[in-house]
């Protein structure tokens, strides 16, 4: 068993296999993610039976495993084929190989995929992609009921009322701590040159609602529990047509929509947004 895991490693999720071994003890974060689970785990049904669910950069597999456990039946993706060797060692050693299957995709391939989930695990993923709202737009489509959602955050606590609508040379108050905002990593953070993005608190709370999610809970440092909220669904304001466009489908009868909404607008105005 030895002689496997170190074959199959780096390991960046230290597992507690069912013979007493672990795959990464020495973890430099600790026991990673055993620790994140322990605040999140209350938060979960703790029968998840007939509740189908989505892992989103499954890496080895730990959350998916503690979820299949459950009784849930789950869909773990990565991008890197090694974590997923990992992943379906690792179910295998759990007995959960029939409860967890696992794919490699990217978070966007999914809005081509014909299924929808219960429960949507994304944790650790928001913050290292080009495009993050769109990835939140995506999964809006695709979750029924809960979204467990993690990233890296800037500093502060804050978060204010969004105005449902502002004077355009009304910029000031975007620079207030409590304004939705997400800072642009150009280069590296942490050595990696995949760390693009860290919101504050008010922007995670903002995206979410304008994808018709609402928090409910925070067990922890830059964890959210997000329940689906159907009166925030119809509100919904993010562009239908450029959502199809730019994940490869059919958007050109959508766009009609659009342009008749800014006509609409523009009716009584000057051109320039002003009445």
């Amino acid at each position: 068993m030895q002689e496997e895991i170190k074959q199959l490693g780096p390991w960046f999720h230290n597992l507690h296999l069912p013979n007493g071994e672990q795959t990464a003890p020495n973890h430099r974060l600790g026991d990673f993610p055993a620790f994140k689970w322990a605040e999140l785990a209350s938060y979960i049904p703790a029968d998840l039976t007939g509740w189908k669910v989505l892992d989103i950069g499954c890496n080895a597999g730990f959350y998916s495993i503690e979820l299949a456990k459950r009784g849930a039946q789950v869909l773990g993706i990565d991008v890197d084929p090694h974590y997923l060797r990992q992943a379906a060692w690792a179910a295998k050693q759990f007995g959960l190989e029939d409860k967890i299957e696992l794919r490699q995709m990217q978070v966007y391939d999914l809005a081509r995929l014909d299924e929808q989930f219960d429960l949507i695990w994304y944790m650790g993923v928001l913050y290292h992609l080009r495009y993050p709202l769109l990835s939140l737009d995506i999964l809006s489509q695709k979750v029924r009921k809960l979204m467990v959602f993690q990233t890296l955050t800037m500093p502060g606590k804050k978060a204010a009322e969004t105005p449902a609508d502002f004077d355009i040379n009304d910029r000031k108050r975007m620079l207030a701590e409590d304004w939705p905002k997400m800072a642009f990593i150009e280069k590296r953070m942490a050595g990696d040159p995949t760390n693009w993005w860290a919101p504050n608190h008010a922007a995670i709370e903002a995206m979410m609602r304008s994808c018709g999610l609402r928090v409910t809970a925070r067990p922890g440092h830059e964890m959210y529990i997000l329940e689906v909220d159907e009166a925030l669904r119809e509100k919904q304001q993010w562009n239908q047509s450029e959502y199809l466009s730019a994940t490869g489908q059919d958007w050109q009868e959508a766009v009609l929509h659009k342009v008749n909404s800014k006509n609409e607008y523009m009716v009584g105005h000057n051109g320039n947004g002003q009445p």
